[in-house]
């Protein structure tokens, strides 16, 4: 539900810190800024330090949909980079973030030439494609309420507000079924630690 990548940061901080001729650059972005557009060419490969994206496709019928929430450390636009293609997909701020910003040569470069860079990288676009598996069958598998109570968890955790315009995006469904789902939640919730999160959502 938001992915994270330690090893990935790790690896990053200490390439720049060792490496200060890199052209890799920090960024800060402010919530609701969107970094990557889908349909552009890429510039830039960015690695997550601070803060919480999400990746989201927009539909021609306008709707939008929410393939996943990234966190620290995770890659955004690196499968752009290596096929040579225009993204496919936007990437926007949740909350404040701060990200590494790696030219899309220096991103190439660090694949053809770095053994450990090019390990993890495998490691993190192999675990993607394992979660998104996992994701299709738990939405086949588990009901709506469960989805929305695994997000209102994630918000509590990671003490951040998430839309319900962005919830319902990434359960699948429209507001108002998303807005029947969650008085349902409401009825049944005991959690305490849920309550300011389900309060704020009116």
């Amino acid at each position: 539900m938001l992915r994270t990548n330690l090893i990935f940061l790790s690896f990053i901080e200490r390439y720049v810190e060792e490496n200060t001729a890199s052209n890799i650059t920090l960024k800060t972005f402010p919530s609701g800024f969107r970094f990557i557009t889908q349909g552009e060419k890429i510039k830039n490969i960015y690695i997550i330090k601070e803060g919480i994206t999400k990746c989201f496709i927009s539909e021609e019928n306008g709707k939008d949909f929410i393939i996943e929430f990234l966190g620290k450390g995770e890659v955004a636009g690196e499968l752009e980079a290596i096929k040579k293609i225009d993204c496919l997909c936007n990437v926007e701020a949740i909350s404040e973030i701060m990200v590494f910003a790696i030219p899309d040569r220096v991103f190439i470069s660090l694949i053809e030439n770095n053994i450990e860079f090019n390990k993890i990288l495998l490691q993190e676009l192999s675990t993607r494609i394992i979660q998104t598996s996992s994701r299709a069958s738990f939405q086949q598998l588990y009901t709506l309420e469960y989805g929305l109570l695994k997000l209102l968890k994630l918000q509590t955790e990671e003490q951040i507000l998430i839309s319900k315009e962005d919830m319902a995006a990434y359960l699948g469904i429209s507001v108002r079924s998303f807005n029947r789902t969650l008085q349902q939640v409401k009825a049944k919730n005991e959690d305490l630690s849920l309550k300011k999160v389900l309060e704020s959502l009116g």
